[in-house]
C-alpha cells in the first residue's frame, strides 16, 4: 500500500486488543499496518500483560478497565494456562462497560477539539462487550477475529452441534482447568445455569467419524475444543462474540483469500457485514516488539551450525499447558526419533513443574549437541532460519500463519479452542503437516517426527508447504488478495 495520504493522517482509529499474547500480537500487527496507510493510532490497554508499550512510540497508549488498585482480579491471572483467559474474558466483559464509555466518550471529546476525529473502534472480537458501548456513542466498531475464517464458521455453530450431540462425550476446560476460586464464583454468579448442559436426546458419536454438517472436522476434534455445550462458559463467550460481530460494522481477517476461499463465501453469506482479509499481519513488518517473554537467542549459534532443514523446531504456545505423565512421552518420542530438535519450554508450561526438573533422568546426557531447550524463542526468526525442517506446534493461528508463510511443515498437537480445528485444517485440507491426533504416546511421536523429517513422506509434504508460501507472496504484491484488500479497508474506515 502507499504509504502517503496526508488527509488520512488527520483521522484517528482506537484499537482494543484482548491482553493474552496471542490476541496483542496481531492487533499491533495491525496497527501498525494501519499507521503505515496514514491514521493516527491509539491503543487502549489493560494494565495487566502491558509490558510490550513502550515498544511502540508512535502510538498513543490509553490504560482502561484495572486502573482501580482496589479492583485486583486481574492480578490473579497468572501464567497457568488456558483457565486464566477464560477467567479473563469472563470478567473484563462482565465490568468494563461504564470504564470504555466514559474513556471514549472523554476522547471523542477531545479529538473534535484537536481536529483530528475518531472515525472508528477496533476491538478483539472477543471484547463482544464494546458493541454496546460503540452503539451508544454512535461509534463505528469493526471486530478483528485473531483465528480463521473456518474456526469462526465452527464456533458460529455450537448450539447446532450441540441440538445434534456432538458434546456428550466432552470436557469443559473451566471445569478441567485450575482457575481462582474468586474468580471462578464470579463466572459462576454470573449466569443461572451454574453452565449445566441440557440433554440431548441424540446418540453418542464414534470419535473417529467425520461431522456430517462440518466434513473437514472428526467428532474428536469437537471434543477436543472443550466445550461441553451451549451452557458453557466458553460456549456463552462464543455465542456473544458471533452475536456482536454480526452486528459491527465489519471484519477484518488475519488471513488471505486464497487459504480459505469456501469458507470466505460461506461468510458472505452469513455475516452480511463487510469481510477485509489482509492477511498475514506479520509479512508487513519484520518480528513484532509485543512478545510478553523474553526471547533467548543463545541458541542462534548452534542453529546455523546445523544443516538445512535438518531441526525440529518444537513449541506449544503462550498458554497451553501439559500433565507431566503427557511430557514424559514427549520427551521419550523426542529421544528415540534421533532427530534434532530446538525446543521452546517456557516456565509453568508442565503442570506441578517449574521448568524442565520433570524431564526423564538422563535425557540431557542422551540428546547431547542433537538438542536445545530455551524458555521463549523469536519464533518467526527461527521458521525463516533454513536450518528448520518442520515446526512441532499446539497449532494456534499466528504459529499455523507464521509456519505457512515460511513453507515449513507442521506437526499438529492442539490443546483446545480453534487449536484441533486448525489442526485438521493443516493436516486434511491443506496437507502441509501431520495431525498427532490420538494423544501423548511415545511411539507415535517417535514415528510421526521421523515422518516429516527423514522418511519419504515428508518431500510431498514440504513441497507443498513452498506452494503455499508462494500464494502467501503473491497475496501481498500489488495486485493480490490481500494487498486489495487492505486498500478497500483503508477506503472503508476513511469513509465511515
Amino acid at each position: 500500500m502507499d504509504n502517503s495520504g496526508c488527509r488520512r493522517r488527520r483521522q484517528r482509529v482506537v484499537l482494543f486488543p484482548i491482553p493474552f499474547q496471542g490476541h496483542i500480537n496481531p492487533m499491533l500487527q495491525l496497527a501498525n499496518i494501519l499507521h503505515s496507510n496514514g491514521f493516527s493510532i491509539t491503543i487502549l490497554h489493560t494494565n495487566f500483560n502491558s509490558a510490550y508499550t513502550s515498544n511502540y512510540p508512535h502510538f498513543t497508549f490509553r490504560p482502561i478497565l484495572d486502573n482501580d488498585p482496589k479492583i485486583n482480579n486481574l492480578s490473579k491471572l497468572g501464567s497457568r494456562g488456558a483457565g486464566d483467559i477464560l477467567s479473563g474474558v469472563v470478567l473484563l466483559n462482565q465490568y468494563g462497560d461504564e470504564s470504555l464509555r466514559q474513556e471514549l466518550d472523554q476522547m471523542l471529546m477531545a479529538s473534535k477539539q484537536e481536529q483530528e476525529p475518531i472515525v472508528c473502534l477496533i476491538t478483539d472480537a472477543l471484547w463482544y462487550f464494546t458493541q454496546s458501548v460503540a452503539d451508544s456513542l454512535k461509534l463505528p466498531r469493526i471486530v478483528l477475529r485473531t483465528s480463521s475464517l473456518l474456526c469462526f464458521l465452527v464456533f458460529a455453530s455450537v448450539p447446532f452441534l450441540d441440538d445434534q450431540g456432538y458434546f456428550k462425550q466432552v470436557n469443559s476446560l473451566f471445569d478441567e482447568e485450575i482457575i481462582d476460586s474468586d474468580l471462578k464464583n464470579i463466572i459462576l454468579a454470573s449466569d443461572e445455569n451454574k453452565f449445566k448442559k441440557a440433554g440431548s436426546s441424540k446418540s453418542v458419536k464414534d470419535l473417529e467419524e467425520r461431522v456430517l454438517e462440518i466434513p473437514v472436522l472428526k467428532v474428536k476434534d469437537i471434543s477436543k475444543m472443550k466445550i461441553k455445550g451451549q451452557t458453557d462458559p466458553s460456549a456463552k463467550i462464543l455465542a456473544n462474540m458471533v452475536k456482536q460481530t454480526k452486528a459491527s460494522s465489519g471484519i477484518i481477517w488475519n488471513s488471505f483469500k486464497e487459504l480459505e476461499e469456501p469458507e470466505l463465501e460461506k461468510i458472505h453469506k452469513e455475516f452480511p457485514i463487510p469481510s477485509f482479509l489482509i492477511g498475514p499481519f506479520h509479512k508487513y513488518f519484520p518480528a513484532s516488539f509485543s512478545s510478553l517473554l523474553k526471547p533467548d537467542r543463545s541458541f542462534f549459534t548452534w542453529l546455523d551450525e546445523q544443516a538445512p532443514n535438518s531441526v525440529l523446531y518444537i513449541s506449544f504456545g503462550s498458554a497451553s499447558q501439559m500433565e507431566k505423565q503427557d511430557f514424559m512421552e514427549v520427551a521419550h518420542g523426542l529421544a528415540s526419533s534421533k532427530q534434532k530438535f530446538l525446543w521452546v519450554m517456557r516456565e509453568g508450561f508442565v503442570k506441578g513443574s517449574e521448568w524442565i526438573e520433570g524431564l526423564p533422568d538422563g535425557f540431557l546426557d542422551l540428546v547431547g549437541e542433537r538438542g536445545r531447550i530455551v524458555k521463549w524463542a523469536p519464533q518467526q526468526e527461527v521458521l525463516a532460519h533454513r536450518a528448520t525442517g518442520a515446526f512441532w506446534t499446539h497449532s494456534g493461528w499466528n504459529s499455523t500463519l507464521e509456519s505457512i508463510c515460511e513453507g515449513v511443515p507442521m506437526i499438529c498437537s492442539p490443546f483446545w479452542g480453534d487449536q484441533p480445528i486448525n489442526a485438521r485444517f493443516v493436516s486434511d485440507v491443506l496437507k502441509v503437516g501431520v495431525y498427532l491426533e490420538n494423544g501423548w504416546e511415545r511411539e507415535e511421536i517417535e514415528g510421526t517426527i521421523r515422518r516429516v523429517m527423514v522418511e519419504e513422506e515428508r518431500e510431498g509434504i514440504r513441497e507443498r508447504a513452498m506452494c503455499l508460501k508462494e500464494k502467501v507472496n503473491v497475496s501481498l504484491m500489488k495486485g493480490g488478495s490481500s494487498y486489495e484488500s487492505l486498500g478497500s479497508l483503508v477506503g472503508y474506515i476513511s469513509s465511515l
